[in-house]
């Protein structure tokens, strides 16, 4: 997402990427980004990337990006580069961010932020290849209303759709139970979004864990912007049939993964409003044992609940 944020702001501001990936680094100081559009024309985009914090600042605006496992990495980082009275917005899945990020930076410089935005680099340095467009959401409150009015007004005019909202909640638990629903099951399945529902059973997983996450907004008073969380997440699956989720990637090369601050925020905030949680404890579950192992493939469990194996007839056609 940095590079995709880059890339449409970098004609209008300043940018200046920090990252920790060294061949991503080193692509970009050899020669333009290479941004692929879904019908494969490509746009280069020269970035300016480092790892080097003492080159970089004070800047005015830190977009935190960085998958959630690197939130406090990340925090550090922003510590040395943002402005006594710069603003750092967290985009990332899941929750927990903005609670470690004010507490290196102070509250009054953190704000959240939601994007139904998409990209990928496929594991591949320099290049970046957008998953279609979708709408940024700022949680503005009077003391930064003016300055996100302002880093609105940029977005826009990079051609990124950007709104604010004083009820952020809504959106990161309805973006919540879509992760939820689609990626832990995704990674554990190895197979991108659309296959997901080919089976009922994918099906009624999915729809379990957004229900969930409906249950435990609902007991927070937070209502969330859909009428019905599974058909919701079912829907954008099948909007993203072809993505491979964030998740899937992640434990395909066997990095951490943000289960965490996806199903594992679900369970936590369930046992502290009494709402059982138990799919997503056993999503969380399984996915962290993947973690630990590598990422180990997972042939007999997909033939399971694909209903592609030798099994039971009844469990083939449900």
């Amino acid at each position: 997402m940095g590079l995709l944020f880059g890339a449409r702001l970098n004609p209008y501001a300043d940018v200046t990427l920090i990252g920790r990936w060294p061949d991503q680094i080193a692509a970009l100081r050899a020669g333009p980004l290479q941004v692929i559009t879904p019908g494969q024309r490509t746009r280069r985009i020269a970035l300016h990337a480092t790892d080097d914090l003492r080159t970089v600042g004070p800047v005015e605006l830190a977009l935190i990006v960085t998958k959630t496992p690197r939130t406090a990495a990340a925090a550090a980082d922003a510590a040395q580069v943002l402005a006594p009275d710069g603003l750092a917005i967290s985009l990332q899945n899941g929750l927990g961010s903005d609670v470690i990020l004010a507490g290196v930076l102070g509250v009054e410089r953190v704000t959240r932020g939601v994007t139904t935005l998409g990209a990928s680099t496929r594991g591949q340095a320099g290049r970046l290849y957008p998953g279609g467009e979708g709408t940024t959401t700022l949680a503005t409150r009077p003391a930064i209303d003016a300055r996100l009015r302002a880093i609105a007004a940029l977005f826009q005019r990079a051609g990124l759709d950007t709104q604010l909202t004083t009820d952020i909640n809504a959106l990161i638990w309805g973006k919540l139970a879509i992760n939820a629903a689609i990626n832990p099951i995704s990674a554990i399945l190895r197979m991108p979004n659309g296959p997901l529902l080919e089976s009922g059973w994918t099906r009624d997983l999915m729809r379990q864990a957004a229900y969930e996450v409906a249950a435990v907004a609902a007991a927070q008073a937070i209502t969330l912007p859909f009428e019905d969380a599974a058909d919701q997440a079912i829907e954008v699956a099948r909007q993203t049939a072809y993505n491979q989720s964030s998740m899937l990637q992640d434990v395909q090369r066997g990095a951490p993964t943000e289960i965490d601050a996806i199903c594992g925020a679900v369970v936590r905030a369930g046992a502290e409003h009494d709402v059982p949680t138990p799919v997503n404890r056993t999503l969380y579950e399984l996915v962290k044992a993947l973690e630990v192992s590598g990422g180990l493939q997972a042939d007999g469990l997909q033939a399971l609940l694909m209903g592609r194996g030798t099994f039971n007839q009844d469990w083939q056609t449900r």
